[in-house]
């Protein structure tokens, strides 16, 4: 499996380069629409709403009575991969399955843009990077999407299209939208840890400044007292000669 690391960069340029290809405002509206639905789902998961929305949006069309994790009915217990999963009370509850119990995502420590293209492609697999193309879950509907699909599980097709929005595609339609979906940028976090390493760097000089400064005080009133005794010595001498 592919690591964060090694494709951060790589998503970086695909995002920047992108052109969103289809007019994805209605389905982003439908995302919109149930935010706050999502965003229960993030206070208990610490994923993002606007990535399970697209999630939402890619495993089931949007629809609340399937699981997340594949889009089979809340009611029964899954057939399609991940299978065996639930059945569920609840939408909340497939979706905590989904994100939490299966994926473990509750453990992710932040979720900068390129955090949230590398977990999304984790969550359909790594079936389009094996064969070389950029991922349709992610890229359909842009410039970056070159073809390919999988038709049904594990069954590849080079030829096929995907007709389905992809994530990437409508979260930057959901950014235009939204002005609070402010995803922070790789390359920003970085410049962040090194400015934030120069002030550390900075703090730690002057703790140990005033770690010390006592002790340089004392030396300096030690030496200005030798220095007196001294010259009134050496005073006293001369007026005994």
């Amino acid at each position: 499996m592919p690591t964060y690391s090694q494709l951060w960069p790589k998503y970086a340029k695909q995002w920047d380069s992108m052109v969103v290809q289809s007019n994805f405002n209605a389905v982003a509206k439908k995302i919109l629409a149930n935010k706050n639905r999502y965003i229960v789902l993030e206070g208990r998961t610490g994923v993002p709403w606007y990535l399970i929305g697209l999630l939402h949006l890619r495993e089931a069309d949007l629809n609340f009575n399937t699981q997340l994790a594949q889009g089979d009915p809340l009611s029964r217990r899954s057939t399609h991969v991940p299978r065996g999963r639930g059945p569920f009370r609840t939408w909340e509850e497939g979706g905590y399955d989904a994100l939490v119990v299966l994926k473990g995502w509750d453990k992710v420590q932040d979720w900068r843009l390129e955090k949230v293209l590398y977990y999304a492609e984790l969550y359909n697999g790594w079936g389009y990077f094996n064969h070389g193309v950029p991922s349709a879950y992610l890229w359909a509907g842009s410039s970056v999407y070159r073809g390919g699909k999988y038709v049904a599980d594990g069954v590849w097709s080079s030829t096929a299209r995907d007709s389905q929005p992809g994530v990437a595609a409508v979260l930057k339609v959901l950014m235009e939208m939204d002005p609070s979906i402010k995803p922070d940028r790789e390359s920003n976090v970085a410049s962040n840890a090194v400015a934030g390493g120069a002030v550390v760097a900075g703090a730690s000089a002057a703790a140990n400044w005033m770690d010390w400064a006592p002790y340089i005080l004392v030396g300096a009133v030690a030496v200005a007292i030798v220095g007196w005794l001294l010259v009134k010595y050496f005073k006293n001498r001369k007026g005994n000669i």
